[in-house]
């Protein structure tokens, strides 16, 4: 014999699972309702893409240590600090292709952030003022760079006339890795000075 109260409990839990049945039974249902009737938890609208603009790219040439402007077009975001980050990520991009004229492993993910900030006593007011930009690059990117004055110096050089070719009010650049100061970019490059901009940016096939 089954004592009473088993019974009464095999009977609540038959009720709860014929209940939780149900309950699933519903939400399946109502899930295919919405399906059918094109609800979706998806955003309505696509999300928007920054449209694509003429860009200076101030590459690097080992061959003759050059410095040449080439005009490319891509998605350049409103904001200047992701505008620097965005040319700056292409012109890296363009140093890890297969051939490249300065290789450079790493790419656009090399460039961490790019802030920028007003120079400390400039005469100029609003958008015109001179503004300082701060790159932050990987330790990654720093740790595969080849190591040598010469290729070193164009990296950071090429760098800072990328950043002046788009974004003209940057009157100096200073450099960061992973969010720290560091001495040099693979032994040589000097990342503690500030650069001008206006010394590192060449006429078009000058050398630096």
């Amino acid at each position: 014999m089954i004592p009473r109260y088993q019974k009464i409990l095999l009977a609540l839990l038959l009720i709860a699972s014929l209940g939780m049945g149900f309950k699933l039974w519903q939400l399946r249902d109502r899930a295919h309702k919405r399906l059918l009737a094109g609800e979706t938890t998806a955003p309505t609208q696509a999300p928007q893409v920054a449209p694509a603009e003429q860009a200076t790219l101030v590459a690097a040439n080992d061959l003759d240590n050059s410095l040449l402007p080439q005009m490319h077009s891509l998605p350049l975001p409103a904001d200047p600090g992701a505008r620097a980050r965005a040319v700056l990520g292409k012109l890296l991009d363009l140093y890890a292709a297969t051939d490249s004229t300065h290789p450079v492993p790493g790419g656009a993910a090399s460039v961490a952030q790019v802030f920028l900030l007003p120079v400390p006593g400039s005469k100029a007011t609003g958008a015109s003022a001179d503004q300082l930009a701060v790159v932050n690059l990987t330790g990654t990117f720093a740790a595969s760079h080849p190591s040598g004055l010469e290729t070193e110096s164009l990296t950071v050089l090429s760098i800072c006339a990328t950043i002046r070719a788009n974004i003209p009010n940057v009157s100096e650049v200073r450099f960061l890795v992973d969010g720290q100061p560091r001495p040099t970019l693979a032994g040589h490059a000097d990342l503690t000075r500030t650069y001008l901009t206006a010394d590192v940016t060449p006429a078009e096939g000058n050398k630096p």
